[in-house]
């Protein structure tokens, strides 16, 4: 016959409680605890769990591409990055204020790596969050749209409190990807947060927004308005290990 306590446990679906209970019960046991200490140490142990099982699925729905933290970002490759300004980005105050946030830089200098370690922070703080790139936006609304699944698709894009877009203007976007793009930036304006990430400063975006500079503008209203801008600048971290080879290879003459 089935403990009742058990019974109850896996009925309630407490699964913390329901494999840590006993060694709880003997700990209580042996050293004196109250039945209030005992009652709060499963409870707690019971909302730990549900907190990590929380986190977990958030990162799973994130679609992240990797793990990445700020404690693993190389300060000391960009000859140009404000420290200070990304490490306020990382108490997630613009999130909270519904603010939108721009990594401008050419390839390589961990504009992913932050933009990816952004977001698994929001994630951990229980804010919903997708990570996509804008070449993956194009393809997906223009399929739903074929298929009458717009408005479906769209909310995919809209409903998370933080949407990060990679990659904006490393391909060219003809005039129905820049519209899609542009509905996509305009229906989470001041509703979500939107991290970016581009190889473009903002004078240059009318070649991402197929050279229509009325809808460069719009899509900038709605980007720039709130928003935090980071400018990172220096030599690609890919190319380092060539770059410190070629310079063991052919180091500088002395006199």
């Amino acid at each position: 016959m089935t403990d009742p306590l058990i019974a109850c446990m896996q009925k309630l679906k407490l699964a913390w409680m329901l494999e840590n209970h006993e060694t709880e019960l003997a700990d209580a046991a042996r050293l004196n605890r109250s039945h209030h200490d005992l009652l709060l140490r499963l409870l707690a142990g019971e909302l730990d769990a549900a907190q990590a099982r929380s986190i977990q699925r958030r990162l799973s729905l994130a679609r992240l591409p990797a793990s990445r933290t700020l404690d693993t970002f190389d300060w000391n490759w960009p000859t140009e990055i404000n420290r200070d300004q990304i490490q306020h980005l990382f108490t997630l105050a613009f999130l909270r204020a519904r603010q939108n946030v721009v990594f401008i830089g050419t390839v390589g200098l961990g504009k992913t790596h932050l933009a990816v370690a952004l977001a698994q922070e929001a994630c951990q703080h229980n804010h919903s969050v997708l990570f996509t790139s804008a070449v993956d936006i194009i393809n997906t609304l223009a399929e739903a749209r074929a298929g009458n699944r717009f408005r479906q698709a769209m909310r995919r894009y809209v409903a998370p409190e933080l949407v990060v877009v990679d990659e904006l203007g490393y391909l060219p976007v003809d005039r129905v990807g820049a519209e899609l793009l542009f509905q996509v930036l305009g229906e989470r304006y001041e509703k979500g947060s939107t991290v970016i990430t581009t190889n473009r400063a903002y004078k240059k975006w009318a070649r991402t927004f197929a050279n229509d500079a009325t809808l460069t503008s719009a899509v900038l209203d709605r980007v720039v308005h709130h928003c935090e801008t980071v400018i990172i600048k220096g030599k690609s971290y890919r190319l380092k290990d060539r770059i410190d080879h070629q310079d063991q290879a052919d180091p500088a003459d002395s006199d």
